[in-house]
């Protein structure tokens, strides 16, 4: 992909990693750079990513509306943007609060045009000071810039740091670098005269078609933009956050020349040097993508595999600086893509996913098997030249979890290039992909491979069960080579429920160990260690804090047992701990403190980091949610809201429960509607029939029913509800069936003939 291919719907974006205020339509090198100068402090600013002042709003995953609230010097301004059509941007802002007189306050639009095929050179921008617009010229595109009112000056610069310095050293009364000409041109306003102010930005093939358009949507009264995927009711604001998360870390590789989702805007240019991915984010951000966008997801899916090496691993980190090729991350690339793969339908997923995961598969039980009994440890081989290589905090970043002190007791041994213990998240991890691997193999056709893969998973869940199984404690544990289990405890230890691989007795003491406040229990969960673990007082990265990825696999695992009452306390929990942040400073937080709820009370949390939104990711599969244990599944929990829209198999779907009634809407059509609460699995809405699971049916004066759209397609041939014919009642556009109660879950199946 080229800034040329990009999706023409997201080609105005807020695709600087640095500055998130400014828009950019990528295709042509177009960037507008809103900036502000104040004179009370002589400081002029392109608020910055990660600056205090800088606080991102509402947005939609394609930058089709978006806001942000900006501060500088004591004046705070939201910004806002949408895009009446695809070629035009539309920008406003408005004065919140006056820091100093508006007169000594400006906001500049800063404009610049430098084409993908012109080498970094900026085209010339020209001025006319009788109309306001400013226009420049790329090839047969002519673009125009004005605003409701001419700006009070218009200004041109060798570049935007030579702007700075002007505004800095001279100050606002500076009339020289006044023009009607130059590569970079400066639109300044200031609050007395422009306190509230709206611009437009358009592009056309055409001068005088580009003006009509440019003038016709500066005038007109912006219409209300499609709803954007939101959740009300239970957990509201859990699918918004992931959206706006997604959409503000949806950034340009300009050296690979690829969007993508990064860990956090604060990191790319001043840590990785203008691109870093870490295998496992880039996954878990192609997670969330694909709740409202598969062609995202997938994009995302690419940058996680395209680091594939030739010794068969996928590379921890990939950054412009450094290539961290000796280790990986915990192997969750098969678990995400068939997941994906199961909400999109997509078969060119798997297709996409396959090769590369299966090779990465395999390099692990190639290369980190280190005293040869199965079980497989972290390490550090011995290729590349990244930071650490070699050494033991190498294979600790291979876990993730690098200062975790159930590292503490494991030694590197030089000759395997291992820890010298068997990782029970990792073994668990492993397990799941092989066990997801042989479900894309099959869906692919490859029966020797699913077959062989199948075999070595179930092996390995044996030996989780009884090799990792500390029975004086009760829990799964890492254990040294020499036999000894590690002390210390982690939420890794419940992943072999993840993996399958925990018997019904350990996975009941696993629970047991959840509730417990003197481990993992408590009133924020789940702490990294274990709290009374001597580590969990240092409060610093992994040593105490917690970690949206445990707590969403975890859940996962949770979910896989039956455990559904302890999966939503985890779910309704990391919800309430996000959204303190969220609600207050619209922070997605790395971490957060495991006492106090707090996320930035050290200095090592990023405040808007990717896979933080696993947390509110919980919330939302609490009501729709596709996995590999139960399928496409949707809840009626009772509670007045709206969940959507979402992906889902049948296409994006939007539930919403009003009045005890719950609807699930496909394509803006109601296809399902009940008064029966609870969770309904294994959903498969199809052309000629539907199937589903249906929640235990409580015997109550209300009758409890079911009912299914009838769209003219075909009659019914049969329906039934545990294998024994139902007939519907027919009404107007539904088919209605009456639920008999029932203690237990009931198959509901419903097949459709074609009219002759």
């Amino acid at each position: 992909m080229s800034e040329t291919t990009i999706p023409l719907r997201r080609a105005w974006n807020s695709w600087d990693s640095d500055h998130p205020a400014e828009m950019s339509y990528l295709p042509l090198g177009l960037r507008i750079t809103p900036c502000a100068y104040a004179a009370s402090t002589n400081a002029f600013t392109r608020f910055p990513a990660g600056d205090a002042g800088v606080r991102l709003g509402p947005r939609g995953i394609d930058g089709e509306v978006l806001r942000l609230d900006l501060e500088h010097a004591g004046t705070v301004l939201t910004l806002g943007y949408d895009k009446p059509d695809p070629f035009t941007l539309r920008g406003s802002w408005e004065a919140r609060r006056l820091g100093e007189w508006g007169l000594r306050f400006w906001v500049v639009l800063v404009l610049r045009l430098a084409p993908p095929t012109a080498e970094g050179r900026l085209a010339e921008w020209r001025f006319d000071p009788e109309t306001g617009v400013m226009t420049a010229r790329s090839g047969p595109m002519e673009v125009i810039v004005r605003g409701e009112r001419p700006p009070l000056l218009a200004t041109f610069h060798e570049s935007l740091e030579a702007l700075r310095q002007e505004f800095e050293e001279k100050g606002y009364f500076y009339l020289d670098s006044r023009g009607e000409a130059g590569p970079v041109a400066a639109l300044r306003y200031n609050l007395e005269e422009m306190p509230r102010f709206r611009f437009v930005a358009t592009l056309a093939n055409d001068r005088a078609l580009a003006l009509r358009t440019a003038a016709l949507h500066l005038d007109e009264t912006p219409k209300a933009p499609d709803p954007l995927p939101v959740q009300t009711g239970d957990a509201a604001g859990a699918l918004d956050a992931i959206r706006d998360v997604i959409g503000w870390n949806m950034v340009w590789d300009a050296v690979n020349r690829r969007p993508y989702v990064t860990a956090s805007r604060n990191w790319v240019a001043p840590k990785f040097g203008g691109f870093g991915v870490w295998l496992n984010d880039a996954l878990y951000h192609a997670l969330m993508a694909g709740l409202f966008d598969a062609e995202l997801a997938r994009e995302n899916l690419r940058v996680a595999l395209a680091g594939a090496t030739p010794q068969g691993n996928l590379p921890c980190l990939l950054t412009g600086r450094d290539a961290w090729v000796d280790r990986s991350q915990p192997p969750i690339g098969a678990f995400i893509a068939w997941m994906l793969y199961r909400r999109t339908g997509a078969r060119d997923l798997l297709e996409l996913a396959y090769g590369p995961l299966l090779r990465n598969h395999d390099w692990w039980w190639r290369e980190r098997d280190g005293n040869g009994d199965g079980l497989v440890e972290y390490g550090t081989s011995a290729v590349g030249a990244g930071l650490y290589r070699g050494t033991k905090l190498a294979a600790k970043d291979e876990s993730s979890m690098d200062n975790s002190p159930v590292h503490d007791e494991a030694v590197l041994n030089p000759r395997t290039g291992t820890l010298d213990a068997a990782d029970v998240g990792l073994n668990s991890l492993l397990a799941l992909d092989g066990e997801m691997l042989a479900r894309m193999a099959r869906a692919l056709g490859d029966a020797e491979a699913a077959e062989r893969l199948d075999r070595r998973a179930g092996a390995l869940r044996e030996r989780i069960r009884t090799k990792l199984w500390d029975e004086e404690r009760g829990v799964f544990a890492n254990r040294l080579w020499s036999g000894r289990f590690v002390r210390s405890l982690a939420p890794t230890s419940f992943y072999p429920l993840l993996a399958g691989a925990a018997s019904p007795e350990q996975a009941e003491a696993l629970l047991r160990l959840l509730r417990d406040e003197r481990k993992f229990g408590g009133p924020w969960l789940l702490p990294s260690v274990a709290r009374d673990d001597p580590a969990f007082g240092d409060n610093v990265y992994w040593r105490g804090r917690i970690w949206p990825p445990l707590n969403f696999l975890v859940y996962c695992g949770l979910r896989r047992y039956g455990f559904e009452a302890e999966a939503s306390a985890v779910a309704e929990n990391g919800y309430r701990l996000f959204m303190g942040e969220w609600r207050a400073h619209r922070r997605c937080p790395e971490n957060f403190n495991a006492v106090t709820g707090a996320a930035c009370d050290q200095p090592d949390t990023d405040g808007f980091y990717g896979w933080g939104a696993l947390l509110p990711l919980m919330s939302v599969a609490e009501a729709i949610d596709v996995n590999p244990w139960n399928g496409w599944e949707v809840t009626h929990g009772g509670k007045d809201g709206r969940v959507g829209p979402v992906m889902t198999p049948a296409g994006a779907a939007v539930a919403t429960t009003e009045a005890g009634r719950f609807t699930l809407e496909i394509a803006g059509g109601w296809t399902l509607r009940t008064n029966l609460p609870g969770r309904f699995r294994r959903l498969r809405l199809e052309r000629d029939s539907v199937r589903l699971i249906l929640p235990p049916v409580p015997e109550t004066a209300e009758p409890r029913w079911l009912e299914l759209r009838r769209d003219g397609g075909g009659e019914v041939a049969l329906a039934r509800i545990c294998g024994r014919p139902v007939a519907p009642e027919i009404a107007g556009d539904a088919l209605r069936f009456r639920l008999p109660s029932a203690d237990d879950r009931m198959r509901f199946e419903l097949f459709l003939s074609s009219k002759t």
